[in-house]
């Protein structure tokens, strides 16, 4: 399918691409990212969200360019790229991707209901309600997903008051030294906050649906540039209110940094900031099975509908038969590396071969 052939009255317009690349990258990673990045490079983090951060622009550029030789989304840039059998095995990779990475999603996010509020109340029951407001809001199409996010993060942006009010018990000599790692440590603290800030290659599959697609390229580059910003004010604040030993020793940074917020009337603000995140990160678990559902309504020709059935079961059964800590370890240990493995590996070696071709074609 070319992007010609999506209906003009399912697209969206090009500025909300600015909310659904920032919301898709805002999700779990904000709750925990400081500790591993911490352990990694210590007061020198804000070097590695940096250079996270010039990586993502790189690679959303990728992505532009290979939509540039190839209107349509991922599956159209394989297939021309790779042929249809081999092009649609990468396809199918990727789809997986997508499925495994909202599937992490949702079962880390009732990991942290179960640490922060209900640790008695079952992780199926709890799936069983997020697979159905997810279901509900990807039959609606991207017109709803796109509404959704916009409205998340519209409505989810006072949370910055958790980051401030840490301020107030800030030193700001922990913030020292800089410039105090190795270029080595500081690569390693960026391939760790990389994996907190993916969510942009979902423009892999809802670039047809966006109006002037060309012209939405600015904006997916300010979404990530707000992600990023985002990221260096969280952790900086968890720099200058934790010691480096307690960064490292902290589970879950911005939820505990919560707990010292108190007003006369909530003495415990992380369980507003826990189900407030709710609808922060429900974006992050409704884009990744949009994708996933499209590319198999791409690939075999049915109804998206049927797909998202499918994959509800499976998360649904993963959650209610093997749930617990260690499989959401197993899952990132899953997700990660192959995440790494798609960003600098797959895009800049499918624009090269698109590109070849291109080169080729005009000899």
């Amino acid at each position: 399918m070319n992007q010609a052939s999506v209906n003009e009255k399912y697209k969206v317009p090009p500025f909300y691409v600015l909310f659904l690349v920032h919301s898709a990258q805002t999700g779990l990673g904000v709750l925990n990212f400081q500790r591993d990045l911490a352990n990694a490079t210590g007061t020198d983090g804000w070097i590695s969200i940096l250079l996270a951060g010039m990586m993502v622009h790189i690679f959303i550029w990728f992505i532009y360019k290979i939509f540039s030789f190839v209107p349509g989304d991922i599956i159209s840039a394989n297939n021309y790229a790779l042929g249809k059998w081999i092009g649609n095995f990468f396809s199918l990779l990727l789809i997986i991707y997508f499925f495994v990475l909202g599937m992490t999603v949702i079962i880390g996010y009732i990991n942290v209901i179960h640490i922060w509020m209900f640790e008695e109340v079952p992780s199926w029951a709890l799936t069983l309600v997020f697979l159905i407001l997810i279901y509900y809001i990807n039959t609606g199409g991207i017109r709803t997903v796109t509404g959704i996010t916009f409205l998340t993060v519209i409505v989810s942006y006072w949370l910055l008051i958790v980051p401030l009010y840490g301020f107030k018990y800030a030193d700001f000599t922990s913030f020292l030294p800089v410039f105090n790692h190795t270029l080595s440590e500081i690569m390693n603290g960026t391939r760790s906050i990389s994996l907190s800030m993916l969510g942009f290659e979902m423009i892999l599959m809802f670039y047809p649906f966006i109006k002037h697609p060309k012209t939405s390229q600015k904006y997916a580059h300010g979404g990530a540039l707000i992600t990023t910003l985002l990221f260096l004010l969280i952790y900086f604040v968890s720099t200058v209110f934790y010691s480096q030993k307690q960064l490292v020793l902290t589970l879950w940074p911005t939820l505990s940094l919560t707990s010292v917020i108190e007003f006369p009337f909530i003495q415990r603000f992380e369980y507003i900031t826990v189900s407030w995140w709710t609808i922060v990160i429900i974006p992050n678990m409704v884009i990744p099975l949009w994708a996933a559902s499209r590319g198999v309504k791409r690939l075999f020709n049915v109804q998206q509908k049927y797909p998202l059935w499918v994959m509800s079961i499976i998360i649904l059964l993963v959650n209610m038969l093997f749930f617990d800590v260690d499989s959401l370890f197993v899952l990132n240990k899953i997700i990660n590396p192959y995440s790494v493995g798609f960003i600098v590996l797959y895009l800049p070696l499918l624009l090269a071969l698109i590109s070849i071709k291109k080169w080729r074609k005009r000899l």
